[in-house]
């Protein structure tokens, strides 16, 4: 009988696979990085057999380390990085180019140009999503547009597109010979062609950004059994039974079932989800309206997010481009050399401004710089970042929800940050609580397996497993509090239209 369910988490600068026990508890992990590409300023890209490769490597590692075999895995669920695009053959399997990056900034022109019939919010209404660099739809007409032969490739039925979730169950269920060409609704709802009522790709939509409909996967269900691994080294056999976006499955892994239930992803960048229940909630605010889940017939589940582009990354940014550092955890210890960030302002724009802004022509800023500010500050203010783009989105949604939140549940390789947690409960005034697994994204995506497969019953008794790790309180007094988030609100000014759109 199975012990365990797995997950595969393909994020944006690993991939990894966690098995887990039926409490929920992490019972192996295996994780590789893979390469980032930059070609020029502001585009991102990764190699899509790269990726492939290590998937391969981490399940098996991840098996090897649980001294597990197939048959003691219930089920494997699937959890991504969003809108990072591939576009590959469907009879030989190579992609036409390096996947296109959901950071990437190429498509800024083009979504200009759609913006200028019906402005940003154009297909708002229908997806949920402002016309933005970030989403796949424009970042799979680029494609096709600068790939010799694309067009013409995709519009005879030869090229397919996929999120990462789409690329890593097609290849795991066996590519070229039957592989499934499906991806879920949460990732739908990223690439700005499906329709949020429907929950199935809107024709119009992606006839007007210029994506054939012939390119596009199958929509199913977060949770459902869709096929089994014939591929995946040692798990061949193994049912693939959920899929979701890696925000999304980290709102599942902190078990927000609730509507008013939220929590903030700390990883390269930060995502704060709230679920609104049935409801597709429109923003005013500057947040979208995305699928938070769907298990099998039962009605979808909406959330308004608030996506920060850079956070974790800017930490990356210090060790690898200005080498203050040698390793992120680091960047702790050598903020604490100081008491505050010594009036120094980092805006990390280094994509644009995603929520609650989208300004793609926004670029970064160090704002506050005197001869005083040294490495200590720089380190504090970096960290810093992360906690005054998360209030500011709090407050958005705050704003759209009328849910004033009482504490903020976390995750993310960020929050073993004791100094960044600190200041973010002081930033917010609510606590902050980590859980026991903090790494939730793979824990979500288990479960939606889990639960497809009878492996979990429903969803309170997933609620039953999670557990609180630690809280900071908030000790920060209100005026002190003010004073610094006047002065982010002005850095963050210094950053807008730092480019004409046409240049």
């Amino acid at each position: 009988m199975a012990k365990y369910a797995a997950a595969l988490d393909q994020g944006t600068t690993s991939t990894r696979c966690m098995i887990f026990d039926h409490s929920g508890k992490v019972v192996s992990v295996a994780q590789k990085e893979h390469e980032q590409i930059f070609p020029k300023p502001g585009w991102v890209e990764h190699d899509p057999q790269e990726v492939w490769a290590r998937s391969k490597e981490v399940i098996d590692e991840a098996l090897s380390n649980a001294s597990a075999s197939a048959d003691d895995i219930a089920a494997l669920g699937i959890t991504n990085q969003r809108e990072t695009t591939v576009v590959w053959d469907r009879n030989t399997g190579e992609p036409v180019m390096n996947a296109i990056v959901w950071q990437d900034t190429r498509t800024d022109r083009l979504v200009d140009e759609l913006a200028r019939d019906g402005g940003q919010d154009r297909f708002r209404a229908q997806t949920g999503l402002p016309l933005a660099t970030y989403f796949s739809g424009p970042k799979v007409r680029w494609i096709l547009d600068n790939v010799d032969g694309a067009r013409e490739r995709a519009e005879a039925g030869d090229l397919v597109f996929g999120n990462m979730d789409t690329w890593c169950i097609w290849n795991l269920t066996g590519g070229t010979d039957g592989g499934l060409h499906i991806t879920d609704v949460t990732n739908a709802s990223r690439t700005l062609m499906m329709d949020l009522e429907t929950l199935q790709w809107d024709e119009g939509i992606a006839s007007t950004i210029g994506v054939p409909m012939s390119m596009l996967p199958e929509i199913h269900a977060s949770s459902e059994v869709y096929g089994e691994v014939r591929s995946g080294g040692g798990m061949q056999g193994v049912k693939i039974a959920g899929d979701l976006g890696d925000q999304q499955a980290a709102t599942f892994g902190q078990t927000c079932f609730s509507p008013g239930e939220a929590k903030n992803t700390y990883g390269t960048g930060n995502f704060l989800l709230l679920n609104t229940g049935t409801d597709a909630v429109q923003s005013k605010s500057g947040l979208i309206t995305t699928v938070g889940y769907k298990i099998g017939d039962e009605p979808a589940i909406y959330c308004l997010e608030g996506s920060i582009a850079v956070t974790g990354s800017l930490v990356q940014w210090l060790r690898d481009n200005l080498k203050l550092i040698k390793a992120a955890p680091e960047v702790e210890e050598l903020a604490q050399t100081v008491d505050d960030n010594g009036g120094c302002y980092i805006v990390p724009a280094f994509s644009g401004l995603f929520a609650p802004y989208w300004k793609s022509n926004a670029r970064g800023v160090v704002a506050g710089l005197t001869r005083f500010v040294n490495a200590g500050h720089i380190a504090r203010a970096t960290l810093e970042a992360t906690a005054y783009q998360s209030r500011e989105v709090v407050e958005a949604m705050a704003t759209d929800s009328g849910v004033t939140l009482d504490s903020l549940k976390v995750d993310g390789g960020m929050v073993a940050n004791d100094l960044l947690m600190q200041f973010q409960a002081d930033l917010l005034g609510v606590p902050v609580i980590r859980p026991q697994v903090a790494e939730t994204t793979a824990l979500g995506a288990a479960y939606a397996a889990g639960l497809a497969t009878g492996f979990w019953g429903d969803v309170e008794s997933l609620r039953e497993n999670w557990q609180e790790d630690k809280r900071w309180e908030p000790n920060m007094d209100a005026a002190k509090r003010d004073e610094f988030y006047k002065y982010w609100k002005k850095a963050v000014t210094r950053t807008f239209d730092w480019f004409d759109p046409d240049e």
